[in-house]
């Protein structure tokens, strides 16, 4: 797909959270691409913001405070559709390889507007943490349950996201749970949702930070779900 086509234009949308060990290196390896790169700071309180204000080339966006993954990702999917059709989100983190992405935008079916998901390989390593193996399991369970597509890594952040469909399916959730209801959204509006293999990168010595609480993130999808749910079973949009 080339960018030149005025419908096949691609940017990257970073949200971050006191990623500042990792954010630079990620936006760097977006920035090989030649997409335009926004960044969203979700109100981080290290020094990711220091980390990252002298880069060249990117549009950094700021939360006064932190809102929650899915607002940041919203904030910069509204910044984005300026300049693109299509959203790449990847997580500041470290763990997805950036290059990636051309494999998920080859996996786009020619006239088609989908949600594609980078479904990672290799999470039943040794070196994958137990929240992300189980929370994985648990989300696509609970997604196909609320009606949404079926996949093999609902949770997974590298993706990419049509805009402006994206932006008007009104998600309710801000937080985590934003990137398991934007998928039953989307297959409830008619917006197809498929997957693509991309690699993971789970380094045990890296500096990688999960803001994952999995007590808290638990009862926050617990909730999610269930409000899913209620408005399948009565029809409700």
């Amino acid at each position: 797909m080339s960018t030149q086509n005025k419908k096949n234009r691609f940017a990257f949308v970073i949200p971050v959270y006191n990623h500042a060990g990792t954010v630079a290196q990620v936006i760097k390896d977006a920035q090989n691409l030649g997409y335009p790169v926004f960044v969203v700071d979700d109100g981080s309180t290290d020094n990711t913001y220091d980390q990252i204000k002298e880069i060249k080339g990117i549009q950094i966006l700021r939360h006064p405070q932190n809102q929650g993954k899915g607002a940041a990702i919203m904030t910069g999917f509204a910044a984005a559709a300026a300049v693109a059709d299509w959203a790449i989100t990847i997580d500041a983190d470290g763990q997805h390889y950036a290059e990636d992405a051309q494999k998920l935008i080859k996996a786009i079916p020619k006239n088609t507007r989908p949600i594609v998901v980078g479904a990672r390989t290799g999470m039943e390593g040794r070196h994958v943490p137990w929240t992300s193996s189980f929370g994985r399991k648990f989300s696509n369970f609970w997604v196909r349950t609320s009606g949404g597509p079926v996949i093999s890594d609902s949770q997974s952040g590298f993706r990419i996201y049509p805009l402006p469909e994206a932006l008007n399916l009104k998600i309710k959730a801000r937080r985590f749970q934003f990137e398991v209801e934007i998928l039953v959204q989307a297959r409830r509006k008619g917006i197809p949702v498929m997957e693509s293999p991309v690699r993971v990168n789970y380094n045990p010595n890296g500096a990688r930070i999960s803001h994952f609480r999995p007590f808290v993130d638990f009862l926050r999808n617990s909730s999610t779900f269930t409000r899913l749910i209620f408005r399948r079973i009565f029809f409700l949009k």
